[in-house]
């Protein structure tokens, strides 16, 4: 009897559901239950049945060349859309007693055609740079007009967006201003075991090596920076200098370069003299020594700002290739460490000029971007042109001379020292 109970229950839930779907109108083939007549169906519209009857009314519209047809609301009735009336303006009352003149058509004036040049479009500057100007304008801080006598180094590169136009003073300004803070002190009576000789010879090596890696001025010039900050801040034994130089030039690769060499290549061009961990345990040692502060500026970074400045002809080769030979020779010598990197920067362009005799050493230009005057960078320059004498006759470190005596960089270190600076510096050439 149960299992009768539960075999009806269904079918009645059965019925009740499609009368249910039958109300709706779900179902086109309904039989009337306990003889009553069906009742009717209606179909409720639909927003997206109305939107399709509107598509379609349109359409068929378009196709007779009729107005389109819209959807009210209310009843959800397809209406003709409405004429709205014209209002027409009212006239502007006539004052009395005044004489009303009319003009004929043939006195206006006719459209004058636009010139040519008028076509043509302005050159629009960019947001950053339209942003800069205002904000400096907002804070009182718009540069004053350059000189006459003064040349826009920065006026080809406007369309390169990798030049930094709008940018570059700023840049530099923040550079002189922090560079003393990575500025390294004299040292060298700190170290029992080590002089300035051994240095000379390590820099010398580090260059030769930096030329067959093949690495970025970039990498060379922090490689030197991070030899001298730690030997500044910790003793090291002579038996470590050269791993020093090598872990400092591996740090620098890491850094500038794109594909830096490894290990193994550093332990075979030491001839073995260092194991891959020794150089690993050095390259922790210098970089918790220096707390991971690497974004120095270098000289590099100011050379080729004011090689900018310099250079008279664009892209002088003869010019670019002296002022790096001077500088080279510079950081080698541990004379020179007294200089902030700026100073060896703005004297290696002025040794530079000086040798290749040109007609004003020191000019306008080079004054503003360096931040120096001639008097100031003098007495570093006259120490380079010193190192560029002795040079030649240096039997321990040839390698700046030989490297700067090759035909790819224009044979500078061939040129004769400038004479003005030797004799300044008391030095009689015979």
């Amino acid at each position: 009897m149960k299992q009768k109970n539960m075999a009806v229950a269904p079918a009645a839930g059965q019925n009740k559901s499609r009368r249910a779907l039958g109300d709706i109108g779900n179902l086109v083939t309904l039989r009337p239950l306990e003889g009553k007549p069906l009742p009717a169906v209606n179909r409720p519209v639909t927003r997206s049945f109305c939107a399709q009857l509107v598509a379609n009314a349109q359409k068929e519209a378009a196709a007779n060349n009729k107005k389109p047809l819209t959807m009210n609301a209310d009843n959800n009735k397809m209406v003709q859309p409405k004429k709205k009336a014209a209002v027409k303006p009212k006239p502007a009352p006539v004052p009395q007693n005044v004489d009303i003149i009319e003009i004929s058509p043939d006195t206006v004036e006719k459209a004058k055609p636009e010139s040519s040049n008028s076509r043509k479009k302005k050159p629009q500057l960019s947001l950053t740079s339209t942003l800069t100007a205002r904000s400096k304008a907002a804070c009182g801080l718009n540069y004053k007009p350059k000189p006459k006598n003064i040349i826009d180094i920065d006026a080809a590169d406007v369309d390169n967006e990798l030049a930094a136009v709008e940018y570059v003073e700023d840049i530099y300004k923040f550079y002189k201003l922090v560079e003393n803070e990575s500025k390294v002190h004299d040292y060298m009576h700190k170290q029992p075991e080590i002089n300035d000789k051994m240095r000379a010879i390590l820099i010398d090596w580090l260059i030769e090596v930096h030329n067959k890696f093949e690495l970025t001025n970039e990498a060379l010039y922090l490689t030197i920076n991070i030899v001298d900050r730690f030997l500044a801040a910790e003793t090291v034994a002579r038996r470590e200098l050269q791993c020093v130089g090598m872990s400092a030039m591996l740090i620098a690769s890491k850094y500038e370069e794109i594909w830096a060499p490894e290990v193994s290549d550093f332990v075979q061009i030491s001839d073995r003299a260092y194991e891959h961990r020794h150089v690993l345990v050095m390259e922790k040692r210098i970089l918790g020594r220096l707390e991971w502060n690497l974004t120095v500026p270098t000289p590099y970074v100011f050379l080729t700002r004011f090689i900018k400045a310099a250079a008279v002809v664009p892209h002088d080769m003869i010019m670019e290739n002296m002022v790096y030979f001077y500088a080279e020779l510079g950081m080698m010598h541990y004379e020179m460490i007294r200089f902030c990197p700026s100073m060896v920067a703005a004297a290696a362009v002025y040794a530079a000029r000086a040798t290749l005799n040109s007609l004003k050493v020191w000019h306008e230009t080079l004054e503003l971007h360096t931040g120096y005057k001639d008097v100031q960078v003098i007495e570093c320059a006259k120490m380079m042109v010193m190192f560029h004498l002795m040079a030649k006759d240096d039997e321990k470190r040839k390698v700046i001379y030989r490297k700067y005596s090759s035909g790819t960089r224009g044979a500078v270190a061939l040129y004769t020292p400038a004479k003005c600076l030797l004799a300044a510096a008391g030095v009689v050439r015979v």
